[in-house]
């Protein structure tokens, strides 16, 4: 088991050993073609200040005649440079953004396929906002990286190359001097840069931090309010986003020690170089010309430097963002399908559980104990027991939201865990209490239990839950947007739509885990109606709060923390006066 930033955890492996490089794979020839451009726009940028020595320091010296075609002649040479420059540059800056986009969509596809395959574990510790400040500002910053980085590398060379070679050239003393001032220059970055590492990180993490926050008490605000603790979650916002605010403070001022640092070195360089370059024209060691070509290339020669020296803050901020992709993508789904794992053919919905025992992966305290149960295909059981007995657990173990500790859970005579995963939940329906809805509408809704079913058999399932009356009532009928998380909607209204979709999706194998247990007396009359309907010729585990919802059940299942400690019916089970009798006794 691994932790990561963010407190989740999870198994941890080589999930993909896909590189940082491969990313560039598929758009080679754009990024080939960027860094080609990037090469001919530095090497344009070089070779104007040499043409422009040349006819300060030759051409002007000729006769008139001679000199002005040669100008012109010069001059429209570097024209050209300067249209290569700007067709080079538009280049790198249009198809190098596009292929750090493409990277990016590439990344944020990969790590949202990951965390679709990832189980109920990670996702029991794992905070919604720094998951999505992962998917969006942490791959941004990487592809930003991953686009900016190369070339800024490879102009930065190429002009700190070239310019020192020609600033070697034209006087190797006037080169030393701007060499030694550039190498005071290069310590006081490295070591604010240092600095600035652990406050871009710790910027990031408080971001991801603040974002948690929000979405957790945005998706909350009916709670919020109806506890009128608008104050509460104000104050507790500030409290992060104070927190932002003083990590960028802190980058803030390493970057603004940099910065300035940066630009006095500059501008000390090119004035230390005019002093010591008109000292050595006074001594007759130095032209006009030269100096003129040895200014030009001094902010040749100091322009890339400052350029590579901010790409270790673009390489700070993508480097934390690929780490923090890499610690995601290396996390091991717990649930998945085995090497041999099989479809489930012809399913007849018979399900046993042998010897099954269960603990959750961060507590070693078993939440199930060496339970046997056998339900025969078609059968309808109930379970019941007091809060943490197990019941949501065990039927959580059917479609392999969790797997056994020991035992093993059998569907047909077939361990589940040698089936693969989409056959054996594409054959079980869930109907829970807290009943999910996507932002859409009805139809959207309906539909998620069948991708691709027509619109008659989206309506057919909606009759057959006693939802087609209210959906037909609602202003659009079945094109009403319902709202995030179906918040238009009455509690019954969304319980029937969860109902609709099950019925679509028509699976031998229903869980229902306290589908009714808040609902008020007649949306629960209706629902459980159609749970009901729902239930016929199908194998149903019925997790009960009220026991009154389950009376008339022929199996009624009870659990305690040492397993199934009662069964029978409503009234074996009250003749016995153990814990049902208890537990039914005490709801009266």
């Amino acid at each position: 088991m691994g932790t990561n930033s963010d407190g989740t955890s999870g198994k941890t492996g080589n999930v993909s050993k896909k590189s940082i490089f491969s990313y560039y794979k598929p758009y080679k020839k754009l990024f080939f073609g960027d860094m080609f451009c990037a090469f001919m726009e530095a090497l344009a940028t070089l070779i104007i200040p040499l043409i422009i020595r040349y006819i300060t320091g030759t051409v002007v010296n000729e006769p008139f005649s001679e000199a002005l075609p040669e100008i012109y002649k010069l001059g429209a040479v570097m024209i050209g440079l300067c249209l290569v420059q700007f067709v080079c540059q538009w280049y790198t800056v249009y198809f190098g953004h596009m292929v750090g986009t493409f990277q990016e969509r590439d990344m944020r596809s990969e790590l949202y396929a990951h965390l679709q395959k990832l189980s109920f574990t990670y996702y029991d510790n794992a905070k919604v906002g720094s998951l999505l400040s992962r998917v969006t500002s942490d791959l941004f910053e990487l592809t930003e990286l991953l686009h900016h980085g190369p070339e800024d590398v490879v102009i930065s060379i190429i002009k700190i190359l070239g310019a020192f070679g020609i600033l070697w050239v034209i006087s190797g003393k006037l080169a030393l001097v701007s060499l030694f001032m550039l190498v005071l220059m290069l310590v006081v970055a490295i070591y604010f840069n240092r600095k600035m590492k652990r406050a871009f990180t710790e910027r990031r993490v408080t971001l991801a931090d603040m974002n948690g926050q929000l979405e957790d008490s945005l998706a909350g605000i009916r709670v919020v309010k109806s506890f009128a603790n608008e104050d509460k979650e104000i104050a507790n916002f500030e409290k992060h986003n104070g927190r932002y605010v003083e990590a960028k403070r802190h980058s803030y001022v390493y970057m603004a020690n940099y910065q300035s640092s940066m630009n006095f070195f500059s501008t000390l360089i090119t004035v230390i170089s005019i002093i010591v370059g008109a000292a050595m024209m006074a001594g007759g060691e130095l032209t006009v010309a030269d100096l003129v070509a040895f200014i030009l290339y001094i902010n040749n020669f100091i322009e890339p430097v400052k350029r590579l020296i901010n790409f270790t803050e673009t390489f700070q901020s993508g480097w934390s963002g690929y780490t923090r992709f890499r610690e995601v993508m290396a996390v091991c789904p717990d649930i998945e399908d085995a090497p041999d794992a099989v479809p489930l053919k012809d399913c007849k919905g018979d399900v046993s559980f042998d010897h099954v025992s269960f603990h959750y992966a961060d507590h070693n305290e078993l939440v199930l104990q060496n339970v046997n149960l056998h339900v025969g295909a078609g059968e309808y059981v109930a379970l019941c027991g007091s809060s943490g007995a197990g019941k949501t657990t065990l039927c959580s173990l059917i479609p392999r939201f969790y797997d056994v500790t020991e035992g093993a859970v059998r569907i047909d005579g077939q361990d589940v865990r040698k089936l693969q995963l989409k056959s054996l939940r594409d054959h079980i329906g869930i109907v829970q209490q807290d009943v999910y809805l996507f932002a859409g509408t009805v139809m959207d809704n309906i539909r998620y239990g069948k991708p691709g079913a027509t619109d008659e058999e989206c309506i057919e399932a909606a009759k057959a839950a006693n939802a087609h009356s209210f959906i037909m009532e609602l202003p659009d009928g079945y094109d009403t947007d319902i709202g995030q998380r179906g918040v238009k909607l009455s509690g019954g209204q969304k319980q029937r739509l969860s109902i609709a979709r099950v019925f679509l999706k028509n699976p031998p194998i229903l869980i229902f885990d306290e589908a009714t247990s808040a609902l008020d007396n007649e949306s629960e009359r209706v629902v459980q109606e159609s749970l009901e309907s729902l239930a016929k010729n199908r194998t149903t585990f019925v997790i009960a709060h009220r026991l009154s919802t389950i009376r008339n059940a022929r199996r009624i299942l009870v659990l305690t923390e040492e397993g199934i400690a009662e069964e029978g019916t409503h009234e074996e089970l009250l003749r016995k006066n153990g814990v049902y009798a208890e537990l039914y006794n005490a709801g009266h």
